[in-house]
């Protein structure tokens, strides 16, 4: 799909993945609306690019579909979706104070598996009532899961069972999706240089870099948003998961 004058909507768009990847939408043509619940930080990125920041809280139904609205005003409805919002919380099953309380994970599952399925049904309703490209399609979503959906660590229950749900949900909304023409994806990233890593100390980011077998280094966003581009201009990618990740296999802590 070429992204010229083409409607983006990239949420957890003020930081990060988010932010590397509208950047790189908007670089290509792309009309890009950024989705983030710091407004602020998104309408900083926004003016760098020439896009819109909304804000938007991706676990709730209300503001998703306000969002989406907005953004549909603003852009017209979006071809394209980058679900890049997502938060972590590192906790025992069972800790020190006893069993991890129930609402820690239902905040994960919230934001992380059921934020992106509330974006893709809102979005892919509008999308497909556009007209078919040259290609056939209509759209593309790509989320964002992690390796941990896969090899999750101790301490990652919340987080890899929403990343996990994310990886399970791919194919079947991409075979779904099928019939309208739009193209459902997902990128597994591994380590990424993200500002939550970004704020550990060096002599920590160089021991989670020395699990990495190669390149032996935290990843750049910027090679996450290049992965996404490829996804949107291959017609023939679709209902897959791919890991970003330098062949790293994480060990249980």
């Amino acid at each position: 799909m070429q992204l010229k004058n083409q409607a983006a909507i990239v949420t957890g768009g003020a930081s990060g993945l988010g932010a590397a990847t509208a950047r790189r939408l908007a670089a290509q043509g792309a009309k890009v609306a950024l989705l983030d619940l710091n407004t602020t930080l998104a309408d900083t990125v926004a003016k760098e690019i020439g896009g819109i920041a909304i804000s938007c809280d991706v676990s709730d139904a209300a503001s998703a579909e306000a969002a989406v609205v907005a953004a549909a005003k603003a852009h017209g409805p979006a071809r394209v979706l980058v679900n890049c919002a997502g938060i972590g919380v590192a906790k025992r099953v069972i800790g020190r104070d006893g069993p991890m309380a129930l609402g820690d994970f239902d905040k994960v599952i919230r934001v992380n598996l059921i934020g992106s399925f509330n974006m893709i049904r809102l979005a892919t309703d509008p999308m497909s009532k556009l007209e078919p490209l040259e290609t056939g399609e209509r759209g593309v979503v790509i989320s964002t899961a992690s390796v941990a959906a896969y090899d999750g660590q101790i301490g990652q229950s919340a987080y890899s069972a929403s990343k996990g749900g994310i990886v399970g949900m791919t194919l079947p909304i991409a075979r779904e999706m099928a019939q309208f023409g739009i193209r459902v994806l997902t990128i597994a990233p591994g380590l990424f240089m993200t500002p939550l890593l970004a704020g550990l100390p060096q002599e920590a980011q160089d021991s989670l870099a020395a699990a990495i077998p190669f390149p032996r280094r935290l990843g750049h966003a910027d090679e996450f948003a290049s992965l996404a581009l490829h996804m949107i201009d291959n017609p023939y990618l679709n209902g897959e998961v791919v890991r970003l990740d330098a062949s790293l296999r994480m060990a249980p802590r």
